[in-house]
């Protein structure tokens, strides 16, 4: 081969590397000039499960009325075509179930970066590590970590956040049985006293799936040519879906919280995974943060009136359009009957999505610390206020 041959085959070969990170950051079809300012800007880069991936981001609050595409609250609703296409929110993702949603966390950051949405619904650590720490392909995917080090090689990183845990714990499968112990036909109980036997049994694993996800993070970005201090690692918490018992606007236990309110649970169920589910599992993850040499993004609260069935939020109807202001941020659990998924059910919807990436900026707009994220009453989700963690 000539010198000249040679040169030209490495000016492929760059070519088709940079090919290959555009079209995984959603790019591909940039112009050259485009290309150059994301070649130069930083990048915020996110990880991990369905509360960053964007699961729910198809829907903007909760509604019972199926008229106008659900009150206007599906925004994957085609009105000319009368029909609903959910790539129209979570694009190829749909395809495998890892709903990446065009308004997820990182996407909905205000900040002058280039975003990346590794995350993929229903994963646990091992689909984040790195393949020779246990990583391990999920829903046809490579190992979130390795991702990573393929895309940023080359390319400055503001910062990479990473919300884990939550399926290593088997939130879902516990938030499952409470709700299927409240609709048992010849009638059940709470399912506090075994559910959280369970979590005081997993916790210390969960902690340690945290540490291992974050060092495998650190270990790809050293690969990649990005040592310690040369871009921020942030470890988040996750939201409550569910307000106490108090806050409940379909009082008495009865079947109304399933079938209007989508919120299928006893009090004392409520009043647990409000009171100590969630504040245990960030007290987890923050400990898991501090002992990673990570920052940590508490939102345990960060959706404090906002929650399903709240009594300071109403589901939209066709004359009370979903509004960021008074509408639901999670999605509310549905039989998936023309509502969606089931896997939607109970996650963070666009107004929660737009929320958590207003927490998100104002946390990158603050020097490195652990900061907690908290909503303002009566606010739609660009109000976020950002605090010292309690």
């Amino acid at each position: 081969m000539t010198p000249s041959s040679s040169r030209r085959s490495r000016t492929l070969a760059l070519a088709a590397a940079s090919a290959c990170v555009l079209a995984a950051a959603g790019s591909v079809s940039a112009s050259p000039s485009e290309n150059a300012r994301a070649a130069a800007t930083s990048w915020v880069v996110s990880l991990g499960d369905s509360f960053i991936s964007g699961e729910a981001g198809r829907w903007a609050g909760n509604s019972n009325e199926s008229g106008s595409g659900y009150a206007r609250t599906d925004r994957a609703w085609d009105p000319d075509a009368r029909a609903s296409d959910p790539h129209r929110v979570y694009g190829a993702s749909y395809d495998n179930g890892c709903n990446r949603s065009d308004v997820a966390e990182v996407q909905s950051l205000t900040l002058d970066v280039h975003r990346l949405n590794l995350a993929c619904s229903g994963a646990t650590s091992t689909a984040v590590l790195l393949p020779e720490h246990g990583g391990k392909p999920f829903k046809g995917e490579p190992s979130q970590a390795a991702q990573l080090r393929e895309a940023v090689t080359g390319h400055p990183v503001r910062a990479v956040v990473v919300s884990i845990g939550g399926n290593d714990l088997g939130f879902s499968g516990i938030i499952t049985d409470c709700a299927s112990n409240f609709v048992k036909p010849f009638g059940g109980s709470p399912c506090t006293p075994t559910a959280s036997q369970q979590v005081a049994e997993r916790l210390p694993g969960v902690r340690q799936a945290a540490v291992d996800t974050l060092a495998d993070v650190k270990t790809a970005l050293a690969r990649a040519g990005h040592p310690a201090g040369s871009y921020r690692l942030v470890l988040q918490s996750y939201p409550s879906p569910l307000p106490d018992a108090a806050r409940l606007r379909y009082p008495g236990e009865k079947y109304d919280r399933l079938t209007s309110g989508g919120c299928p649970f006893f009090d004392k169920d409520l009043t647990w995974a409000h009171d100590d589910l969630v504040p245990r599992i960030s007290t987890t993850l923050a400990g898991a943060a501090r002992e990673a040499g990570a920052e940590f993004l508490d939102l345990s609260r960060s959706f404090e009136g906002r929650e399903v069935c709240s009594t300071t939020t109403r589901q939209a109807d066709l004359a009370h359009p979903p509004s960021g202001a008074t509408s639901e941020w999670i999605r509310f659990v549905t039989s998936g009957a023309g509502q969606g998924q089931r896997q939607e059910s109970l996650h963070p919807n666009s107004y929660g999505q737009q929320a958590l990436g207003t927490c998100l900026t104002l946390q990158l707009q603050q020097p490195a610390g652990d900061h907690r994220c908290t909503n303002t009453p009566g606010r739609g989700p660009g109000a976020m206020r950002l605090g010292p963690v309690a």
